[in-house]
């Protein structure tokens, strides 16, 4: 006999057991949670259990607070309490003004979800955790919520509360298999039989690749072994009358937390090792690898010169289990690319602290079709193809390695690149070329003056802001080229194509043949869910393009409305696109390719015609991300290097140069232009966000209007000259003079031909007086300037 639910979720460690709370507390009771052992066997059994506030981004923030509140709550439940050491309070020691810079920027960026965070000195770092040396300190950022949590208790009560709302626990039943059937509903093999249903979640915590094989999918997901070591009691704690606070450390790899009357020391050491590569044991379960102490004595080192209390305490417990780690640390939590009705929540590095949180957004992304907060940093589908199982080895051992390092502004590392690249990469790279990397793409972000020049990564401005402030100045006054490696890019063909696109955006897509335009798609709850340049290349087709980052995010979306009689063609790995932008480059593309009029007439702004670049066949757009007279030049990968060839010649007689992206991102600040997962967020609506003139409502549906014309706009777009040289970094909050938050930093930088240090952002409607924006710890005064500061009539792109 087949049991049914309407959703079932595979795993029960905290991912499982917070996703089933979570889909309960929506009103998804008619839910089942399969474990093949027992609850909380797997990862979740040894973990630190560290519940701290701090993130690098405000949804990791907003997350964290709601797993603190949660857990908090089950605490002080009467029924059912659990052991939750709250607000011991922690410290992230700082070793150099780079950490202190950063910590500043999370303090103001915490503060804008509401969480307070204080950096402290070297000596009031000491005086709150008196284990701890003042050597080679400069101080700390504390948080006053942090804590640790009986893991095992966290998951019987969450299990417990499910349960009690109608939810079913199936403990001791493996999953055998996973099919899909023709309606996208789901049918799940056990060893005990089928289940039935709707939508089915991966929590398979290091085991979810054997589930994901299941459903012919591989995660990008890999384990890592950890080890902690408890020690014997320390007189030293043994003789205060409270608990230290938790201790992490970017300098010397390690945290620390206190464990009765002595410690946890956990290490996160240079010479880590992946778990599980060549497959796991079945048997493996409430199980640990064998000790390897050996493994962190370089770290130990490290460690007993911060805490010489432990050179005199003895090793009672060594744990070295596994964690799982995605290629940027950050959990996958949401819909599985190329799949329907089924969602995941794995690579929970950090998963019991920040479980509550994780299991918030997946039950709302799947009731609800989003979360809260943007969760895009946490969306399976921001990885691409090239995420393979040894290129997430290869960035889940660099991530390990740098557990306690934030990421610097403009910090690209190293371990699994290059990754994509197109056949001009080298070329760029003799031409001086530095690389980002974006969706695996390595992309020029700008190029180096001379062969020996270092890009400096800081939160204050750096020298290379003046290599990029000529970038700009080139392309101002004469012509640049750049290579936009990765664009997405999807054709979409039939002759049903215009009214479907019709259908789903915000704004039509273009009625005439060889036209472009900007349009806005939305989530059902009425926000901006995307981007996308539509190009009308024939009656019955149309190139759809978007951010690199949202190559499987549009696709998916598309495929799951695509009516019969229209087809996708995914192009972004047959395509390479080059950007020609100045006042010169109608000239420069007029001798790389005479056969083609590229004048004001016959090539005007918003248009896209099929043409040669040399002998190299491409479609050119006249649009502009810029602001200056500018095409994209889409050609295939066979033809990229003739193409970029045949430019580089043409574009000698006019002193034409390469550029990068930041020097594209500075430009589009001077123009207002929106960046996807940046400024177009599925927090707001497109009101909200300034694009009012892309939307049309009368006389049209498209997914999410009803609920966008019900909604009432809470936040505005701003655009804002800062005072000071350094930028402001994106998350950074908006102030008022008495210091109240209102607002949030979407994006921030140097505009190079205006001369300002533009940021924008979201703020609170009403009069709000003077603002100001904090940049590395100090307000800085903020004047609202026009959406449009560089050339608000857009003379310059229509040449």
């Amino acid at each position: 006999m087949t049991e049914t639910a309407r959703i079932v979720v595979i795993g029960g460690g905290i991912a499982g057991c917070s996703a089933l709370y979570h889909l309960c507390k929506e009103g998804w009771t008619d839910a089942i949670l399969i474990e093949r052992d027992e609850l909380t066997s797997g990862t979740t059994w040894h973990s630190a259990a560290q519940v701290t506030n701090f993130g690098a981004i405000q949804t990791m923030v907003g997350l964290k607070t709601h797993s603190i509140a949660l857990y908090n709550e089950l605490a002080n439940d009467p029924d059912y309490p659990i052991n939750y050491h709250h607000g011991d309070g922690g410290l992230r020691l700082a070793s150099t003004q780079d950490h202190l810079d950063g910590y500043a920027h999370f303090v103001s960026m915490a503060k804008g979800m509401g969480v307070d965070f204080e950096i402290v000195d070297a000596a009031e770092a000491a005086k709150r955790h008196p284990l701890i040396t003042k050597d080679n300190l400069a101080g700390a950022l504390w948080d006053p919520m942090d804590g640790d949590i009986d893991p095992a208790q966290l998951c019987q009560a969450l299990a417990r509360r499910s349960r009690k709302m109608g939810a079913r626990v199936l403990r001791n039943r493996p999953v055998t298999g996973l099919t899909q059937k023709p309606d996208h509903s789901w049918v799940v093999h056990t060893a005990d039989g089928d289940i039935a249903c709707e939508v089915v979640v991966n929590a398979g915590g290091y085991r979810c690749n054997e589930i994901g094989a299941m459903m012919g999918v591989t995660h990008p997901v890999i384990s890592m072994e950890h080890q902690y070591f408890l020690t014997e009691p320390i007189p030293e704690i043994e003789a205060i009358d409270y608990r230290v606070p938790l201790l992490r450390c970017p300098t010397d790899d390690f945290y620390s937390r206190q464990e009765k009357k002595g410690l946890l020391v956990g290490f996160y050491e240079q010479g880590c090792k992946t778990w599980g590569m060549n497959g796991i044991d079945p048997h493996f379960s409430n199980d640990l690898s064998p000790n390897d102490p050996d493994r962190v004595l370089d770290v130990l080192e490290n460690v007993f010169e911060r805490m010489p209390c432990l050179t005199e305490t003895g090793i009672h417990t060594i744990v070295n289990g596994p964690i799982t780690y995605s290629p940027d640390g950050l959990p996958l939590v949401g819909a599985i690319p190329g799949k329907r009705n089924a969602y995941c929540i794995i690579g929970l590095r950090a998963g019991v602290g920040e479980g509550g949180g994780h299991g918030k957004i997946l039950a709302e992304t799947i009731v609800h079709g989003q979360a809260e907060w943007d969760a895009w940093a946490l969306d399976p589908r921001r990885f691409g193809d090239h995420a393979t199982t040894e290129f997430t080895a290869a960035k889940a051992i660099e991530e390990y390695q740098n557990e306690f390092r934030f990421h610097m502004p403009h910090e690209h590392r190293p371990a699994g690149r290059p990754a994509r690249v197109t056949p001009v990469t080298e070329a760029l790279r003799t031409e001086g070329a530095e690389f980002a990397v974006l969706n695996g793409w390595e992309r020029a972000s700008f190029y180096k003056p001379t062969r020996d020049f270092v890009e400096d990564h800081s939160f204050h401005r750096t020298k290379t802001e003046d290599v990029v402030a000529a970038e700009v100045a080139h392309v101002r006054d004469h012509v640049g080229i750049m290579e936009v490696s990765g664009f997405n890019r999807i054709e979409i063909a039939g002759p049903a194509a215009w009214d479907w696109l019709n259908g789903l955006l915000t704004n039509p897509p273009p009625k005439k043949v060889g036209k472009v335009s900007l349009n806005y798609f939305l989530t059902e709850n009425g926000a901006v869910l995307g981007e996308a340049t539509l190009a009308r290349l024939a009656e019955d087709r149309f190139w759809w393009g978007s951010a690199a980052a949202a190559e499987k995010h549009d696709w998916d979306w598309l495929m799951a409305r695509k009516p019969d009689g229209v087809t996708l063609t995914q192009l972004v790995e047959t395509n390479d696109i080059f950007v020609v932008a100045g006042p010169k480059s109608r000239d420069v593309l007029q001798a790389a390719s005479p056969h083609s009029d590229w004048s004001k007439e016959g090539f005007p702004w918003l248009s896209v015609r099929e043409v040669c670049i040399g002998h190299a066949p491409a479609v050119a757009m006249s649009v502009s991300f810029s602001g200056e007279l500018a095409w994209e030049l889409h050609v295939p990968m066979s033809g990229s290097l003739a193409a970029w060839r045949s430019l580089r010649e043409a574009g000698a007689a006019f002193d034409m140069r390469p550029f990068g992206l930041y020097a594209t991102e500075s430009m589009r600040l001077e123009k207002g232009y929106r960046h996807w997962k940046a400024d177009l967020i599925d927090e707001r609506d497109p009101f909200e966000t300034g694009l009012d003139r892309f939307v049309r409502m009368e006389g049209r549906d498209f997914p999410g209007k009803t609920a966008l014309a019900a909604r009432a706009p809470e936040r505005r777009f701003i655009h804002l000259s800062l005072d000071g040289p350094d930028p402001a970094q994106p998350g950074t909050s908006i102030r008022t003079a008495e210091g109240g938050v209102v607002g949030t930093i979407s994006s921030a930088g140097i505009g190079h031909r205006t001369g300002l240090n533009i940021a924008m952002g979201f703020i609170r409607l009403g009069d709000l007086g003077p603002l100001t924006v904090d940049v590395l710890g100090e307000p800085r005064s903020a004047v609202e300037i026009a959406p449009c500061p560089y050339d608000p009539d857009n003379e310059r792109v229509r040449g």
